[in-house]
């Protein structure tokens, strides 16, 4: 006799487990991706994936141009960053479309690989002078392409799809021409010129760098305050002419340069006007004295001194009273009284003298007289109100330097030390060879002691410009540079955004380009719109060179100073072309090309080579106009970076394009943040705190990866770690086991099973509902490059409304309904459907699960899941009505189902079905919607009494769901052994132990 309890085994009744559809799928539970990746890559390279999407007809074309990472070194994080990001984006838009190209590229010239065979050099005691300079070129060229190879595959380790037999490289025999031709626009257009300014210069590698090229770290520097004494001039200096600005109209602000009167008290005169600096080695470089014009002086006296002290008692300091204090205590006057204030009239008509003046063993190098000048750049916020000007070492002082027509110095050699017949000091080394400070401070702190200049000295650590390669301190140094000139109007003709490169540059942020996030347009308009003249030379060997020759014996300003013919330009280009940019150091070279066109004997051939910044700048032609892969008129789509090129290859590839064709090279433009560690610290190999991507992908694939980057917010600094990626991975497992419910549940699916959309049950009916509302939002995230916005849609939708609610609510379904049943057929279109929007919605981000996805159910050699589109998904699929029936009615459910869980818990009931709860709704409508929804299989009970009827004190509420009340009742019955609810028909029916459901499925 069979026991009539619910839950009690039965003993006597037949096993229908083989009788229940069970999901069937050889999809793995475990992903394997460290191991399987790989022979995803190599599947998709003999398809020749790559290929077939860009011979698809009729699409629109889509630029994503690559900046040209650094061919030198391994990969680090912020490359799987920058690469991954990339990826995501042209594999979007061509599912939704587009012909997304993709061309990477390499940066190959440049200082930092020059570097690294200088140290082989140095490690064979071999030096580079000895060396033929085409033979080092090539060895450099062997480096990087060596490199190039190594972060080729690193690249597409990450699961990045482009073309990679065919990349463009700056070191390209056709892009070396290409550089060249560009710069020589320049040349011709009137942007170029020499000139000479202080520039960032590196002692240890002795050559100028680029603002992207220098970062910087804390340095401790010497600091000293510096007497200059006023000189008595011939004449009366109380009545001195001094040119100075003045305001001509008051009410227009009209503001002009005019000689005045400037009256000059006669006590002021015995005084010492006191200036601050933190590079005591530009002082023989000294040229002015810079004060403010809305800052308040006064007369200062020192009435009391440490024994110690260097001030003296008695002595009269002129200072600005901000900072009067400060400067008495440092140096160590106990006492002092402030006299008068001193007007910047007063402070117009002096003259110093330099503190080096009259100088034992000076030979006169610093008789000269140092005049007082007005200077916008100096504050009363520290200091002493005063500037030290050195217009050869410094832009501020450059920039008062040209105002004022001050001369300049040249003191300083590429090796960071003073020329060797600089008086007293010659020879001296600023800037070690190693990187060191040399004695070039100290000796100038004890010669300014030793004149009586020296008022105070001392140690200030500070944020200091460093060499990104070498790490050593930069010096500003006056070199003979090349230039373009940003504010020059050009020749060019092409004047619909300006005439000048400036000009253009700034209506091209504003008209032509959409920045992600728009705040990157704040920053690139400001750098752009006070930045100086683009330095474009470079005192190095590997690189494209400044293709132009000078006359013999004329100044830069001379009008026949740079030979311009286009004859030579095309002559240039042509050999460049052939042989690439070594040619231009061939010993024949400037006979050879400049034969018919101007006498060798009458040019020099400029031997300086491009700012590097200059090559990638010029991608846009050689890459964007001149490929087959690229864009007629040379304007990509997008540009995608960290948010350092904002001042690097953003900035660099506008100015460069604004000056070659008049505007800038992009429709828009994406940055990211930098990548820290998981407590948001910088990440260093000191630190040990690094997380190399080919570790992550060892250990977890390289999926895992870009899952991390699509969960991220990239417009800001991103952290990753063990726990970080731990979380990434757990995210994986829960997505993965969605789409393996779908993959088992679809087995032997075919298009004669389906049902169309209003022929199914309204659950069905929503879930189509919400993948209409989807595809919108995943459209709108992937145009929008908002990553983290379409993945956590996605990850939702699957893992919530998906997983959590239909998938537990339609399982029972899908394995106890008769196969031609309705609602089992339903179910399984909408998860055909589900699967065809899942997979390739999520195929960017995760391109080798989503291959592995599609390949389990679609196998075959010419099946891929990134062959094909995002599906067209109906507009007739949105059902607002039913979906705010729906959002009751899955409100009601969660009352249900928590009260349920109470139950579970207790130990109650082991499963729902074991439940028929009564469930007292107050509202009408909400009633009206619960009794039309099947609302028992919704909360998966195998009954459930729906009521109107006021809800006892004893029934379970939800407080965020008022209304609902539900009081627990035990399902009434016999356990079906086939779907396991419980029924008061169970064992009526032909076969044993069965519901009536149960039971017509098995007939």
């Amino acid at each position: 006799m069979s026991d009539t309890t619910p839950n009690a085994p039965r003993t006597e009744t037949p096993d229908y487990r083989d009788t229940v559809f069970l999901p069937e799928t050889d999809f793995p539970m475990r992903a394997g991706l460290p191991a399987r990746e790989p022979e995803w890559l190599a599947r998709w390279e003999a398809m020749d994936i790559y290929g077939r999407l860009r011979r698809k007809p009729g699409r629109a074309p889509f630029i994503l141009h690559d900046g040209p990472p650094y061919a030198n070194g391994n990969l680090h994080i912020g490359h799987a960053l920058n690469k991954v990001l990339k990826d995501f984006i042209t594999r979007s838009q061509q599912m939704m479309g587009r012909d997304a190209r993709y061309v990477p590229g390499w940066d190959c010239h440049g200082l930092p690989i020059e570097w690294k065979i200088e140290e082989q050099y140095r490690e064979r005691q071999q030096r580079k002078d000895d060396v033929d300079i085409v033979e080092f070129r090539q060895e450099c060229r062997a480096f990087a392409q060596g490199w190039v190879e190594t972060q080729r595959e690193q690249f597409k380790r990450l699961g990045v799809i482009g073309n990679w037999d065919d990349p463009y490289l700056t070191m390209n025999y056709h892009a070396e021409a290409v550089i060249a031709a560009e710069f020589m626009k320049l040349l011709m257009n009137g942007a170029l010129y020499q000139g000479s300014k202080p520039v960032m210069w590196s002692p240890v590698e002795q050559t100028a760098l680029a603002e992207a090229e220098v970062e910087y770290h804390d340095h401790t520097s010497h600091t000293i305050w510096v007497r200059f004494k006023p000189v008595k001039a011939v004449g009366d200096l109380n009545q001195a002419k001094v040119t100075k600005l003045v305001t001509v109209d008051p009410a227009e602000g009209q503001r002009l340069e005019a000689e005045v009167i400037a009256e000059t008290k006669e006590d002021i005169l015995s005084s010492s006007v006191v200036i601050w600096t933190t590079t005591p080695w530009t002082i023989p470089q000294n040229r002015a004295v810079a004060y403010g014009p809305g800052i308040a002086y006064g007369l200062y006296e020192v009435t009391g001194a440490e024994e110690k002290s260097t001030a003296i008692t008695g002595e009269r300091l002129v200072l600005a009273d901000a900072l009067a204090e400060g400067v008495m205590q440092s140096a160590k006057a106990t006492s002092w009284q402030r006299l008068r204030e001193v007007s910047t009239d007063e402070l117009a008509g002096m003259t110093l003298a330099h503190p080096y003046r009259g100088v034992e063993g000076g030979n006169g190098e610093w008789d000269y007289d140092v005049p007082m000048l007005p200077g916008d750049h100096v504050t009363d916020e520290a200091g002493t109100g005063f500037v030290h000007t050195a217009p050869s070492h410094g832009d501020d002082d450059y920039q008062l330097g040209l105002k004022f027509k001050l001369p300049m110095t040249w003191n300083v050699e590429p090796d960071g030390s003073y020329r060797s017949d600089l008086p007293i000091f010659g020879g001296q080394a600023i800037i070690e060879p190693s990187g060191k400070e040399g004695p070039a401070n100290v000796s100038n702190i004890k010669q300014l002691a030793y004149a009586g200049a020296l008022l105070a000295k001392g140690k200030l650590k500070h944020s200091y410009p460093h060499s990104w390669r070498s790490k050593a301190p930069l010096i500003y140094r006056n070199t003979p540079q090349w230039f373009a000139a940003i504010d020059t109007d050009l020749t060019d003709g092409m004047n619909e955004f300006g005439t000048t490169i400036r000009q253009r540059a700034l209506t091209s942020i504003d008209k032509l380009v959409r920045w992600t996030p728009q705040t990157g347009r704040n920053r690139i308009f400001s750098m752009v719109e006070g930045r100086p003249d683009w330095v474009l030379s470079r005192q190095r060997a590997w690189g494209v060179p400044l293709t132009c020759f000078v006359k013999k014996g004329a100044r830069p300003t001379d009008a026949d100073f740079l030979l311009r013919d286009q004859r030579l330009n095309d002559r240039i280009i042509e050999a460049f072309e052939k042989d690439g940019a070594d040619v231009w150091y061939q010993t024949d070279f400037k006979a050879h090309i400049l034969d018919g066109i101007a006498n060798p004997d009458d040019y020099d051939q400029v031997m300086d080579v491009l700012d590097v910044w200059f090559d990638s700048g010029s991608t846009h032609a050689f890459v964007l106009r001149d490929r087959v892969d690229g864009t007629p008129d040379g304007i990509a789509d997008l540009y995608l970076e960290g948010t350092d090129q904002h001042r690097g290859w953003f900035q660099s590839s506008l100015l460069q394009a604004c000056a070659t064709k008049g505007r800038a090279p992009y429709k828009g433009v994406l940055t990211h943040g930098f990548t820290l560690d998981e407590k948001g610290m910088k990440m260093s190999k000191s630190l040990g705190n690094t997380v190399a991507p080919a570790d992550v992908i060892k250990e977890y694939g390289a999926d895992i990866l870009r899952l991390w980057v699509a969960q991220s917010d990239y417009t800001a600094d991103l952290r990753i770690g063990k726990e970080i990626l731990k979380g990434a991975a757990d995210s994986y497992r829960r997505l993965r086991n969605t789409l393996r419910f779908m993959l088992g549940n679809l087995s032997g699916f075919d298009d004669a099973e389906k049902v169309a959309p209003g022929d199914m049950p309204e659950l069905e009916q929503w879930i189509l509902h919400r993948l209409a509302q989807i595809d919108h939002q995943v459209r709108k995230g992937y145009d929008l490059y908002d990553f983290q916005g379409v993945f956590q849609t996605l990850f939702q939708f699957a893992t919530v409304d998906l997983s959590s609610l239909y998938f537990d609510i339609r399982k029972d379904a899908l394995y106890c309904d008769a196969p031609d049943s309705i609602r089992r057929r339903a179910a399984r279109t909408v998860l055909d459907i589900l699967f065809h929007r899942l997979t390739t919605w999520l195929a960017p981000i995760l391109p080798f699960t989503m291959e592995d996805v599609w390949l389990s159910r679609f196998p075959g050699d010419d099946s891929s899941i990134h062959l094909q589109d995002f599906p067209v998904t109906p507009a007739d699929w949105l059902n607002e009505p039913l979906a705010r029936k729906w959002d009751q009615i899955r409100r009601a459910r969660r009352a249900v189902t928590a009260a349920l869980e109470i139950k579970r818990t207790d130990k109650t009931i082991g499963a729902s079905l074991e439940a028929a709860p009564v469930v007292h709704v107050e509202d009408p409508e909400v009633l009206a919607a619960l009794k039309t929804s099947d609302f028992a299989d919704v909360c998966i009970t195998s009954a459930l009494v729906l009521t109107a009827d006021p809800a006892p004190n004893e029934a379970f509420r939800l407080p965020e769901i008022p209304g609902i009340g539900v009081v627990f009742e035990p399902a009434d019955g016999e356990k079906c052994e086939r779907c396991w609810k419980i029924l008061p028909d169970v064992g009526s029916h032909a076969h044993p132990a069965t519901c009536a459901r149960c039971d017509a499925a098995l007939a």
